[in-house]
């Protein structure tokens, strides 16, 4: 297993593999994996295959800018609900 603390983001088909830590405040771009004993920062973005960080968001944007994109997910899965 993993650990992933408060305020993340997982993007769609995202792979945590075991052992990470995704730690507070951090966002995984879609479809990305994160190899085993990864420790993804926190206030960071992680995007790749493997996943790297690609860019640091400041402490001030970080529990914003996840809830917006959380919140942007749960209004597009309404849109394809049957």
């Amino acid at each position: 297993g993993c650990t992933i603390q408060d305020n993340v983001l997982i993007g769609m088909g995202s792979n945590i593999l075991d052992d990470c830590i995704v730690a507070s405040h951090s966002i995984i771009a879609a479809v990305e994996v994160v190899n085993n004993n990864t420790r993804v920062e926190a206030g960071s973005i992680y995007a790749g295959v493997p996943a790297t960080t690609v860019k640091d968001i400041s402490e001030a944007l970080s529990s914003g800018a996840i809830n917006m994109i959380a919140d942007n997910y749960v209004t597009y899965s309404g849109w394809f609900k049957t």
